[in-house]
């Protein structure tokens, strides 16, 4: 069975399934935070891990990573540019946090979305690979995080 969908917008797919939902794997990053609240977001159950808000947080952050290399930027975040520093844990700041995350995704989806096909082997500004790989990279990224974020949350809660 052949798609009648270009390239760009089957990785737009996928990576809006991995952040939004209705993923093959289970519940996707948004899902996972539906009832998350600011305490809990901000709560490190286990030593030298992230708390979910930092994940989110670095979820975005490389969500506009994707963005500003496909712009021609050579960007890699180091330090708090790619874990950023949690604000105090009040309800508001949690959830301009989600909306924040959410907006860099929708950006980069229909950034991929529009995407002539000829750019996904363009080599990604500053890197070895191309922007193929790069996108497939930042699905599997957000995938990983969402283990982590679905572990937090058992810990969390138990």
């Amino acid at each position: 069975m052949t798609s009648s969908k270009s390239e760009p917008a089957l990785i737009a797919e996928q990576l809006r399934r991995a952040f939004d939902g209705d993923a093959w794997h289970g519940p996707a990053v948004l899902e996972l935070l539906q009832d998350v609240d600011a305490a809990m977001a901000a709560a490190k159950p286990l030593a030298d891990v992230h708390s979910i808000w930092e994940l989110v947080l670095h979820i975005a952050v490389w969500d506009e990573v994707g963005c500003r290399r496909l712009a021609g930027e050579v960007w890699q975040p180091e330090g708090t540019a790619n874990f950023p520093v949690v604000p105090k844990p009040t309800e508001a700041a949690w959830r301009k946090a989600v909306a924040q995350a959410k907006r860099a995704h929708d950006v980069l989806v229909n950034t991929v979305a529009a995407l002539p096909e000829s750019r996904l082997r363009d080599r990604v500004p500053g890197k070895k690979y191309d922007f193929y790989h790069m996108l497939h990279g930042i699905a599997q990224h957000e995938l990983y995080h969402a283990g982590q974020i679905a572990i937090l949350r058992k810990l969390s809660w138990d």
